[in-house]
């Protein structure tokens, strides 16, 4: 399986895409180096990790050891990053389901297909914006 992949796709946000990053073909000796290249940069202490399902659950099981505990910020993260909509949606209504509301939260991603335009998330590899814009 390779990791980016041609063709025509469907995003979670439901745009039409020419290629997609196919996360299911990162091991999990990649996805702990993905957690810390993460550590090398995130200075802030978490006090537990929460993956957007389904991508986030890989990097969720890889960040979990750097969780702190206590009273921190949660750590919300997922595999991709396209438009936003799977971070929207899920810190819209996982953190009332889960009575959390009152915790703050910062997120990352490994991939950003966009430039991140939303709260406090970062990722590893940021793609260039669209170029054709005015």
């Amino acid at each position: 399986m390779d990791l980016f992949q041609t063709g025509k796709f469907t995003s979670h946000a439901g745009l039409q895409l020419n290629w997609k990053i196919e996360c299911d073909a990162i091991s999990d000796d990649e996805w702990n180096c993905f957690a810390s290249m993460i550590m090398e940069y995130e200075k802030r202490p978490f006090s537990k990790v929460v993956g957007i399902p389904r991508g986030g659950k890989k990097l969720e099981d890889a960040l979990t050891p750097y969780a702190t505990g206590g009273n921190h910020p949660i750590l919300i993260v997922d595999d991709v990053w396209t438009t936003g909509t799977s971070f929207k949606e899920f810190t819209s209504i996982q953190l009332i389901e889960d009575d959390i509301k009152n915790y703050t939260w910062f997120g990352w991603c490994i991939f950003a297909r966009t430039p991140i335009n939303f709260h406090n998330v970062s990722a590893l590899f940021n793609m260039p914006g669209n170029q054709n814009e005015a």
